[in-house]
C-alpha cells in the first residue's frame, strides 16, 4: 500500500470524525467493556469471541471499528503517524490481543488484526506508542489481577 506521506486537512477531519464516533453512547460503553477487559489465559481470551458472552457485542464493535480505522491508512487515506498520534487506543486492545493472536488466526479468524499490524509496519509513530502501550497493559492487567 502506498502511505499518505503528509498530513492535511483532510486527515485532520477524519480524525475528528473518528473521535466524535468514539463518543457516541453504545460506543463509549462498549470502549469501556473492553478497556476494562485483560485476558489471562486463552480461554479467558477466546470467551468473549463467543456470542453468548455479555461483551462480545463490545468485542465485535471496538474491535472492527480499529481495523476499519487503520485501514484508512494502510489504503493511503489518512497519513499514517498522524493517525497513530491521535488515536492510540487501538494499540491498547492490540496489546490484550497478542499474546493469543497466532492461535486466534489459526483456529479462529486467520485475517484478524491484519490492519493494525500493517500500522505497526508502517509507522515509526505506531511502533514507537505500541511499545509503551505493551508495557502499561501488562502492569494495568498485573493490578487488574489483584
Amino acid at each position: 500500500m502506498i502511505n499518505k506521506q503528509t498530513p492535511d486537512h483532510h486527515d485532520a477531519n477524519l480524525v475528528l470524525q473518528l473521535y466524535d464516533l468514539r463518543r457516541e453512547e453504545v460506543m463509549r460503553r462498549s470502549r469501556d467493556a473492553i478497556a476494562r477487559w485483560f485476558p489471562r489465559t486463552w480461554e479467558e481470551f477466546i470467551a468473549i469471541t463467543d456470542p453468548s458472552h455479555p461483551n462480545n457485542a463490545a468485542w465485535r464493535q471496538v474491535s472492527s471499528y480499529w481495523e476499519m480505522t487503520y485501514s484508512f491508512a494502510k489504503h493511503g487515506i489518512v497519513n499514517p503517524d498522524f493517525l497513530a498520534e491521535n488515536s492510540a487506543e487501538g494499540l491498547f486492545l492490540f496489546a490484550k490481543v497478542c499474546p493469543h493472536l497466532e492461535r486466534f488466526r489459526r483456529e479462529v479468524s486467520p485475517l484478524a488484526f491484519q490492519n493494525v499490524e500493517w500500522l505497526l509496519g508502517a509507522s515509526a509513530v505506531a511502533r514507537q506508542r505500541f511499545e509503551l502501550i505493551q508495557t502499561r497493559v501488562r502492569k494495568m492487567s498485573e493490578a487488574a489481577r489483584r
